[in-house]
């Protein structure tokens, strides 16, 4: 099999802002493997918060491309046997994302159907506003209203050098009535949270995303001792398939993100281990072109809640392939594979 990585830029359409930082623009990884005359393709977009780099994913792929058997069957196994002797997460997700988009095209079938997934099954996805202050918040919310999810970055201090937290939700349901979600990005010690999340109460927010620092797993306990009916989902510190189970007593869900655990083998694994640990299930993404939200979404029959919008907020997305119906609820593309199509093969 061969193995060819290209280092793509995605340009956002407007700075998308949370708690730790802006960003315009981002610099992602495709990988491609050809077998005869098949191409699987992967992406992952490199997270300096886990210690990954668009230079250690250059570095490490042509090494995990020596490693590869001659074929591209078998693919759970290809993973773990390059997870025993590769650490980096970022490259074996790209890797491990071609390696299911080649098998599926070998086969002429949907990724989706070689899985044993119903299509029809997908949930409705969020739409993201980033941190801002709140007539702004409002403003933006006002925009994608037609969104029946709106996921909401808080954390204002940390960008703002101003806690408005409350006044932003505030201010998003005096002009939106629909589903909100809360991602504070680690933002809050607990005694803030609880504080924050006791003055949300009125406003309906169907769960809080993360909003403590990763660490302890005791401090989730503290936070959900504070707050025992809010629904508390786990992200940063939910990244391995062994943090599920360690979660599992403290949280009421994980966020899993293929770019954290490695791809779509391990992501499998994190999923079936929160349903037996009894989690709810979210798949989230970072800033992705249409090649990686496809492979999250291809398994989004699976969970709960579904985060895929990184490919919406982008302004040059390479690809199609999942789409949104009038409900924002994901259509996975009835394509071999992955089921990609170049983006200027749509609009040519």
């Amino acid at each position: 099999m061969e193995v060819v990585t290209e280092v793509i830029s995605l340009h956002l359409e407007e700075p998308f802002v949370i708690a730790r930082g802006r960003t315009e623009a981002t610099r992602n990884v495709l990988v491609r493997i050809r077998y005869r005359d098949r191409e699987g393709i992967g992406e992952v977009a490199p997270s300096s918060f886990y210690n990954q780099s668009v230079e250690k994913v250059l570095e490490t792929v042509p090494q995990i491309a020596r490693c590869l058997p001659d074929t591209p069957f078998c693919v759970r196994h290809i993973f773990y046997d390059l997870s025993e002797r590769f650490g980096d997460a970022a490259s074996l997700c790209a890797t491990d994302i071609a390696l299911w988009d080649l098998h599926a095209k070998t086969l002429n079938a949907p990724l989706y159907r070689i899985l044993g997934l119903d299509p029809q099954r997908t949930p409705k996805t969020s739409y993201t506003l980033s941190i801002g202050e709140p007539h702004k918040v409002a403003q933006r919310a006002e925009k994608v209203s037609h969104y029946p999810i709106l996921k909401i970055k808080l954390g204002t201090k940390a960008q703002l050098g101003e806690d408005l937290d409350v006044e932003v939700i505030e201010a998003l349901r005096e002009v939106y009535g629909g589903t909100v979600r809360v991602d504070a990005n680690c933002a809050w010690t607990v005694d803030e949270a609880i504080d924050k999340i006791y003055a949300l109460q009125a406003y309906d927010i169907e769960f809080y995303e993360q909003p403590i620092p990763p660490g302890d797993p005791g401090d989730f306990a503290r936070l959900k001792k504070g707050v025992p009916d809010a629904v508390i989902v786990a992200d940063e510190s939910c990244v391995e398939p062994q943090d599920v189970a360690r979660l599992a007593p403290v949280v009421d869900g994980v966020n899993i993100k293929l770019v954290k655990c490695g791809g779509i083998t391990p992501a499998l694994r994190m999923i079936e281990t929160a349903r037996a640990c009894g989690l709810r299930v979210m798949l989230g993404c970072m800033i992705e072109s249409s090649c990686l939200i496809t492979a999250a979404a291809t398994l989004s029959p699976l969970v709960d809640w579904a985060d895929l919008d990184g490919n919406l907020l982008v302004a040059d997305d390479p690809f199609v392939g999942v789409t949104l119906d009038e409900n924002a609820q994901l259509i996975l593309p009835d394509r071999p594979g992955l089921g990609l199509i170049p983006h200027k093969t749509i609009t040519s």
